[in-house]
């Protein structure tokens, strides 16, 4: 099972992740977001980044925009986390992840045939685009997903405290975790190392 944190800001929080074991490292490029970070901040960040591929996350963002951002950032990834259509993911220059908010009009059958490397099932929550912290219908969402052939990875209010039962339910590819590493709106460190120690258990 692979792992990514997401909504890194911070070369701090960035090299704790990867040194711990990160597969994957998100940054927020939706300016409404909390999380938000810059495209320089992100070179920066990356720079040091050795091993783990690079996510940027976007919401509805111009098509030549996102392309740009992943060259000028050395992006390995590009999360669509709005809703960009078939056709716009085609011609992102980076491998798609995309992701779905379960509860809000999802569809397996549309998901499979997304032209997306990987498929990642967040929470719903009205008026909210993702990172919201909470978790969703894990039992009903499965039998949901059953019939997917593409990577999945499970994303909204996962923690420590209840990583087994996500793993357990769902036998995904991977998790994505963020609001629980945070204390006081900033990633913890300790907390990254700690989720990550208990990651490797799977």
């Amino acid at each position: 099972m692979i792992v990514k944190i997401c909504g890194l800001k911070t070369e701090e929080a960035a090299r704790a992740a990867e040194t711990a074991g990160a597969d994957l490292l998100g940054f927020i490029f939706y300016q409404g977001s909390r999380r938000y970070v810059s495209p320089d901040r992100v070179k920066e960040i990356s720079a040091g980044v050795k091993h783990s591929k690079r996510v940027g996350v976007f919401v509805d963002s111009p098509l030549h925009e996102v392309n740009e951002i992943a060259e000028f950032c050395g992006l390995d990834y590009i999360q669509l986390h709005g809703h960009e259509d078939e056709d716009y993911a085609r011609q992102v220059v980076r491998p798609v992840i995309k992701a779905y908010r379960y509860g809000d009009n999802f569809s397996a059958d549309e998901a499979e045939h997304y032209p997306a490397e990987i498929i990642l099932l967040d929470s719903f929550v009205r008026g909210e685009v993702g990172g919201t912290g909470k978790s969703f219908a894990w039992q009903e969402a499965c039998r949901e997903t059953l019939g997917l052939t593409k990577p999945l990875l499970v994303a909204g209010g996962i923690s420590e405290d209840n990583l087994t039962a996500v793993v357990e339910t769902f036998h995904p590819y991977g998790v994505d975790v963020s609001g629980s590493l945070e204390e006081q709106g900033e990633k913890s460190v300790s907390r990254i190392r700690s989720f990550l120690k208990e990651a490797e258990r799977w």
